[in-house]
């Protein structure tokens, strides 16, 4: 027994609170009363910590009246309690009504519980609000306050204010510690400022694994796939050891870059090491496979998973619908639905696109319908752009411009977009003004739909158009951007820029494209300039010759063995001659050739492509 000395019983509560045992705290607060020791000053802020622990409003609610029948309101530690609580109840309102009632606010922890309170209550304004008071009130900070509010800038994505207090840190004189600069990298990272955040990075004496997933991330959130590889070869040179967090962004970068060899090499150093597989790994895993042409092993560790959760099946059928398996990836969707598992707009989207590039039209439009009927569901802009991009393909231009017209919102640029790729496809001309109006409106400085519109006006032989849309390209300062391909080639992605020749093997590289050409021209391939940009023709040959994939797939057949398939990845959508062009390859070297481009993945066998010229 713990006696009548408020004391021991107070010492107790504490320790169990600290240790995470906050149900025992409680249970000890109500044994302290049963046994009538009242409670004071000491007693509440661990009762009060346990309860919103805990997630119990009502108990709370108690424990504040008890504060103010006792007469420890006034106490600065239980105030500051009560705010914290309020806080993890979401009720920043309270949290601040007891901040607001405080006699004496000069004590940094209330104003450091505060600002906590609203950055997880997700109101970073408020939060930056309040320092400011409290710098004009010249109250001090700590690392506490910045780790409330260096993560307030990153949520408005507000660097300039997250710049200052990096600079009131280092005006300060107050060094950052690992906490507090990891929360500095990751705004950096959040805002965009990569240079900024890899600096800070380099400067620290001592790096922990939150300070490498910081980076990791921030290169994986930004589009830097290939920055996260070597971040990630540099971890293996120190000896740092990735957790499930960096694995996911090294993986998702494996995935962007084709770099099916890195990532099968970390699935057997993770299965080595006896890392614990959870559904958010095995989930970046399939993810990882399938975007690099693995569907097979994909699909063995999508079936061999105990568990799987709603990204499992999204990234599997999103993987079929990519190399434009439709059936399959129909029949998983409706396997999902069949399990139990509820279908979620993601994944609407995943099985509307698989039948768009499988040309599977009645199936969209019963998934379509179904969404509402059967599943709660509300079709968004994301799967009205689906279903346009459905009917286009498959012809049914009329039908596909009437859909937008009855659609229950506002169509959005990647609605009329989608109507803009299907009149490229069938050569509608009349329509593509009208979607290509409308997206330049939404949209006015997405180069790709003036590239779309401009190769239109190209395969039709229209020049007067095709230099309208030049000169708007023009006088709103945009160009197209450079088309680049990776491939993988012995754990190392390998870069090409179109007319690229910085690569330590570029001269035997445009060799081997000289040589090819001449197989070409020999098997009946003729340049299709259908999609020419420019009035020069013999530059312009030129330059489709050596388009990045053209670059990357002869270094593939240089540096991999005679019969095994070439892999290589682009950023853009394959333009008509170098899908012409490598349906020949695939013929002449008798070697399948596989692309995935902006749009899905092309296997090239025997001189046919998968997509069957529809992409």
């Amino acid at each position: 027994m713990l006696g009548k000395c408020s004391a021991a019983w107070n010492s107790r509560l504490k320790l169990y609170a600290q240790e995470g045992r906050f149900f025992q705290a409680l249970q000890l607060y109500c044994q302290m009363q049963l046994s009538g020791v009242p409670p004071d000053g000491f007693t509440f802020p661990f009762a009060i910590k346990s309860c919103a622990a805990l997630q119990l409003p009502k108990t709370g609610e108690q424990l504040h009246s008890c504060v103010i029948r006792i007469g420890c309101g006034a106490e600065l530690f239980v105030r500051t309690a009560l705010i914290a609580m309020y806080a993890r109840f979401s009720r920043i309102r309270d949290a601040r009504e007891v901040f607001d009632e405080m006699p004496r606010r000069q004590n940094l922890v209330s104003w450091n519980a505060l600002i906590a309170g609203y950055n997880l209550n997700k109101q970073p304004l408020e939060a930056l609000v309040l320092f400011r008071q409290m710098h004009v009130l010249g109250i001090e900070f700590n690392s506490i306050t910045m780790l409330g509010l260096v993560p307030a800038c990153a949520r408005l994505q507000d660097l300039e204010t997250g710049r200052c207090l990096h600079g009131i840190n280092i005006k300060n004189g107050a060094d950052l510690d690992e906490s507090v600069a990891n929360c500095f990298i990751t705004m950096y990272a959040r805002c965009g400022d990569m240079h900024d955040a890899r600096r800070l990075f380099d400067a620290l004496p001592e790096k922990n694994i939150i300070t490498w997933n910081a980076l990791i991330s921030g290169y994986s959130q930004n589009g830097h796939a290939d920055d996260v590889l070597r971040l990630y070869r540099e971890m293996e040179k120190v000896g740092a050891e990735a957790d499930a967090v960096s694995l996911v962004c090294i993986l998702s970068a494996c995935a962007s870059l084709g770099a099916q060899s890195i990532g099968r090499g970390i699935h057997e150093h993770v299965i080595q090491k006896g890392f614990q597989f959870n559904v958010f790994l095995m989930n970046a895993f399939i993810n990882m496979y399938a975007r690099c042409g693995n569907l097979e092993l994909a699909l063995k560790l999508f079936d061999e998973m105990p568990q799987k959760n709603i990204v499992s099946w999204t990234a599997i059928i999103n993987g079929y619908g990519m190399h434009g398996l439709g059936d399959m990836a129909v029949d998983l969707f409706d396997r999902m639905i069949a399990s139990g598992i509820q279908a979620d707009s993601i994944a609407f989207v995943s099985v509307l696109s698989a039948c768009s590039h499988a040309g599977l039209v009645d199936k969209a439009w019963d998934y379509l319908k179904c969404m509402k009927k059967n599943h709660g569901l509300e079709p968004r802009l994301e799967h009205y752009a689906c279903m346009v991009d459905v009917l286009g393909r498959a012809g049914q231009i009329n039908e596909a411009r009437n859909l937008i017209d009855a659609m229950p919102m506002k169509p959005d640029g990647a609605v009329w977009g989608a109507l803009l790729g299907a009149c490229k496809i069938h050569r509608n001309v009349e329509i593509a003004e009208i979607a290509a109006a409308n997206v330049f409106q939404l949209e006015p400085t997405n180069v790709g739909y003036y590239v779309l519109l401009s190769n239109i006006y190209a395969g039709l032989r229209n020049y007067e158009g095709m230099a309208t849309v030049r000169c708007m390209m023009r006088e709103r300062g945009l160009r197209k951007p450079p088309g680049c391909s990776y491939i993988e080639l012995q754990q190392r992605v390998h870069i090409f820029l179109a007319g690229d020749r910085s690569h330590p093997q570029a001269e035997a590289i445009y060799k081997m494209l000289d040589r090819l050409e001449e197989l070409l021209k020999e098997a009946g391939y003729v340049a299709d300039m259908s999609e020419a940009l420019y009035d020069d023709k013999d530059s312009e040959y030129e330059m489709l010759a050596v388009h990045s994939e053209r670059l990357a797939i002869a270094f593939g057949l240089m540096n991999s063995e005679p019969g095994t398939r070439v892999l290589v990845i682009k950023n853009l959508r394959v333009c008509i001659d170098c899908h012409t062009a490598i349906k020949f390859m695939s013929k002449v070297v008798e070697r399948e050739i596989v692309v995935r481009d902006a749009t899905r993945f092309h296997h090239f066998r025997n001189g046919d492509c998968s997509c069957k010229d529809f992409w």
